[in-house]
């Protein structure tokens, strides 16, 4: 029978098929493409049919995947070395990444504890001293524990008398954490070993007896990295015990999609479980009176309206960062004797900019704002009265912050696009900040400066655009830019510094960042207006930003090239669709690229909060109409395009990239490059090792040396 959507079907796959694996052009040399068959995998949604016809991809494991991988990544690194000035990128990036950092040191008993990287270290290395005067002493390597540099150390907490460190690792880039505990004193680890953690911390009991965490069950074997991450369990390890008898603290069966995350009160007396629905900032707020006889977990908040987070208490008194009522935030004072919302207490009232964190350290609560982007810091007593604002270098971010309420000082770490990360330490008593650890960087910072722009997007919003570059530069269209977006999560993005983005600078490239809506730069308002039915918000602003800067001849088409990452990544793919004549190039990295199905993998059922489900018939048209991977037109004229993925990545499963690239290169009408890197014994992003990130930022800012026409110099060695 001819059914109308047959007809329909049969029409989308010829289509597809006459894509081929035809050869694209690149100035003089011709680009074949591996080849990658078009299946006729077609799925129907809500009455819509939808091929997918590069479906055999997610079998990442098959044999017919690892020859495309192994083909694809041969043709990219064919490419790439082809680059002249590629080496001396490479070069120059290794001579600026050799630069002795520092994490942001804590206190846990009489011990000091920080993270240090001598330069080009694999891993950072975690330290223990007793006094900061004193020459610290080696506590963990993780660059012992690999050959390779790929097993990382993604997760540390030491007991209150500073005597346990349990930490974590992770490896090749995966987001499964198999925790350990070390004697601080010997440096011995300990015979406990819990496996199949994922997206926890370890919280001790007061008397560091044990600690708290959470994980799933474990996956079936060769599912690891693609079996989808549901029903997490809220668990107790007793030192010296086996995982197998860990004591089962909380479960929700009845909830699949609730995962937990521990914090236990700094004066030992209160579990607090705070209940997450996916990525939705809205939480649950339960605790455990520890002391009591039988324990009884209370659920102080138990309706999913608002953000909660616990930041500290005095006795039954709790203080709670909250959005509720106050999409700015703020934070109160919840007597939990007597649950009754009408006694809740301001202590820090909402403001008109968004407060994003608050800690309390000493009797001084310090609340983290962000001014247009940028870091704000003011101190309040106990009792909300404000002490001041921290004087900050300039426009940039602050973070650190942390502490116990025995504690006279805390630990901050200042960055911006040109400042590489400066540790100081504030004494309370005076609010007088002094450095701990200045980093030195072979460049001048006073080379180069920062500006903040504000554009306007289609629906008249103001977007805020930072724009870094060397001073003096002429505005006059041909300036090569790259400018980076992220939109997404309630996630801030703001001024920090990188080494990679220092030798784009050095270039002679120009570096701007858009502030998009969906994150959390404006408090929730902001967030919401780039969420679910409001994503094309994002993508607006993001194309407004371009056509700013073309406009105010900073650049022009084919001198801007565009980066996102993650769900960044899912933005680049988006804008390149719908504006392909904006760019001369772009970056999309481990992008969540397939909006259909991006539910189906790992934990990527999270994320419905922020995209909405294609389950949902309300939000599949939504999710259809923006789709990276649905929406490349045949024929089109494409930017040249690097996709970056790995294939350890558990968080967003590379067959996203990997379906995406094989479209895109099958699509492709112009002479630009479709390439995809594939990078191996890596996952998302976090704990990738230093050769690794050198090798990447060298491959992508060689690319784009490429495809804008930029000049590489003969880098001398003074400045090398």
């Amino acid at each position: 029978m001819n059914h109308p959507l047959r007809r329909a079907v049969g029409a989308a796959l010829l289509t597809i098929a006459c894509l081929g694996c035809k050869p694209s052009l690149f100035g003089n040399d011709k680009i074949t493409y591996p080849e990658a068959h078009v299946g006729n995998v077609v799925e129907t949604f809500h009455g819509t049919p939808v091929p997918d016809p590069y479906r055999w991809l997610e079998d990442v494991d098959s044999k017919e995947t690892r020859a495309w991988i192994a083909a694809e990544n041969k043709l990219t690194s064919s490419y790439l070395e082809g680059i002249d000035g590629r080496e001396r990128i490479r070069a120059r990036l290794t001579d600026l990444w050799n630069y002795e950092r520092y994490g942001v040191p804590f206190k846990e008993g009489n011990r000091y504890f920080f993270t240090r990287n001598d330069g080009l270290q694999p891993q950072s290395v975690l330290y223990v001293t007793g006094a900061l005067n004193a020459e610290p002493r080696v506590l963990l390597d993780p660059n012992t524990l690999s050959s390779d540099g790929t097993v990382a150390l993604s997760g540390i907490s030491v007991s209150p008398d500073g005597r346990y460190l349990a930490y974590s690792t992770s490896s090749g880039g995966s987001d499964w954490q198999e925790w350990k505990v070390r004697e601080v004193s010997t440096g011995n680890d300990l015979a406990d070993d819990l496996k199949w953690s994922k997206f926890s911390g370890a919280s001790w009991s007061g008397d560091g007896a044990g600690f708290y965490y959470s994980r799933f069950d474990q996956p079936r074997p060769g599912q690891e990295l693609k079996a989808v991450n549901r029903f997490q369990k809220v668990y107790f390890h007793r030192l010296g015990t086996v995982q197998a008898r860990d004591r089962l603290v909380y479960e929700r069966p009845d909830h699949d999609d609730w995962t937990f995350g521990t914090q236990v009160s700094d004066d030992g007396h209160y579990l607090i479980i705070t209940v997450s629905k996916g990525t939705d900032r809205r939480k649950l707020l339960f605790y455990e009176d520890l002391r009591a006889r039988p324990t009884r977990l209370v659920e102080l908040v138990n309706q999913f309206e608002a953000g909660f987070r616990f930041v500290g208490n005095d006795g039954p008194v709790f203080y709670l960062w909250t959005d509720l009522d106050a999409p700015n935030a703020r934070l109160v004072a919840v007597d939990t004797r007597h649950n009754d919302r009408s006694g809740w207490k301001d202590i820090i009232p909402e403001a008109d900019d968004a407060l994003r964190s608050v800690s309390m350290v000493g009797d001084t609560f310090i609340a983290s704002y962000l001014t247009d982007a940028h870091s704000r810091v003011t101190l309040f007593d106990s009792a909300g009265a404000q002490r001041g604002n921290l004087q900050l270098p300039g426009i940039g971010t602050a973070y650190g912050f942390q502490g116990r309420r025995r504690d006279t000082e805390t630990f901050y770490q200042f960055t911006s696009f040109i400042t590489p990360g400066t540790v100081y330490r504030l004494q309370l008593s005076t609010l007088e900040s002094s450095v701990f650890k200045r980093p030195t960087v072979a460049f001048d910072p006073n080379d180069y400066v920062t500006d903040q722009y504000f554009c306007t997007s289609k629906d008249c919003t103001r977007v805020p655009i930072f724009v870094t570059h060397r001073k003096g530069i002429r505005h006059d269209g041909v300036n090569p830019t790259l400018l980076y977006g992220y939109g997404g999560f309630d996630i801030s993005i703001t001024p920090r510094f990188s080494v990679s983005r220092l030798v784009w600078l050095e270039l002679g490239g120009v570096y701007a960042v858009a502030t998009l809506r969906g994150g959390g730069e404006y408090g929730e308002k902001w967030h919401r207006a780039g969420m679910l039915k409001n994503k094309q918000n994002v993508f607006n602003d993001f194309i407004s930003s371009a056509e700013w800067l073309i406009d105010s001849r900073i650049t022009s088409p084919k001198k801007l090239a565009i980066a996102g990452s993650s769900n960044g990544g899912l933005l680049i793919g988006a804008v390149l669709n719908q504006r392909p004549d904006l760019f001369g190039a772009a970056l999309p990295d481990v992008g969540v690229m397939d909006m259909l199905r991006f539910n189906k993998f790992t934990i990527g059922w999270a994320w419905t909060s922020d995209y909405g489900s294609p389950e949902d018939p309300a939000m599949f048209p939504v999710l259809r109409a923006y789709s990276p991977y649905h929406n490349i037109r045949p024929g089109t004229y494409y930017p040249a395009t690097l996709i970056t993925t790995a294939d350890h990545d558990d968080r967003v499963f590379p067959a996203h990239s990997f379906k995406y690239a094989a479209r895109l290169q099958a699509a492709q009408g112009g002479p630009a490059p479709i390439l995809i890197r594939i990078e191996t014994r890596a996952g998302h992003g976090a704990g990738k090792p230093t050769a690794k990130r050198i090798d990447e930022a060298a491959d992508s800012l060689a690319f784009l040396v490429k495809n804008l026409g930029v000049a590489v110099p003969p880098w001398s060695s003074r400045q090398r």
